[in-house]
């Protein structure tokens, strides 16, 4: 087997040669699939908060007891409650959305799903990422960077587009060829 360093072995086992892989959700011929998204996620986002703020609100109270008890000492530690929140959101959307449900507690209520656009469930990392790529552009580019899927077929938001993930209805069960593992 000789390698000519041009970048092309020939074979093309490891990418696509030009071919376009389609996407594994199509809005036309599935719309059940993206029926009421939106609204779902909203729901889910609250629920998602609820389930993020309460640990936080624990452990300020345990705080401000703390220092009470410690005559004022233990306040010094409300500096940790923001890197903690942050890390604790980081964790929680990692791994629920890496998770085997591909959904946070919120999105399960509301029986939403994240895939990536060719199908296949979510991972840790890119649950992490579509969390904090969430809260950037929200937080840069104001809310109403949310408007954005009012008017496309898939009902991506901003963050989901750049990551290239979807939100489907899990209620609705449709057969997703996975991709093959090649480790």
């Amino acid at each position: 087997m000789s390698y000519s360093g041009s970048g092309n072995t020939g074979g093309g086992a490891w990418r696509n040669e030009g071919e376009a892989q389609p996407h594994a959700f199509d809005p036309w011929s599935q719309p059940e699939l993206f029926r009421g998204v939106l609204t779902r996620r909203i729901f889910a986002f609250l629920v998602d908060l609820v389930v993020l703020s309460v640990p936080v609100i624990l452990a300020c109270v345990f705080i401000a007891v703390f220092g009470l008890v410690t005559l004022g000492l233990g306040w010094a530690l409300f500096w940790l409650v923001s890197p903690a929140s942050v890390i604790w959101a980081l964790v929680y959307y990692g791994s629920s959305l890496g998770g085997p449900h591909s959904a946070t507690l919120g999105m399960r209520l509301m029986d939403l799903e994240m895939r990536t656009w060719y199908g296949s469930p979510s991972y840790f990392v890119l649950g992490a990422a579509h969390a904090l790529l969430f809260w950037v552009s929200v937080s840069f580019l104001t809310p109403f960077v949310l408007l954005i899927g009012l008017f496309n077929g898939r009902r991506r938001l901003l963050h989901d587009i750049v990551l290239g993930t979807v939100i489907v209805n899990s209620s609705v069960r449709v057969p997703v060829p996975q991709p093959a593992r090649t480790f």
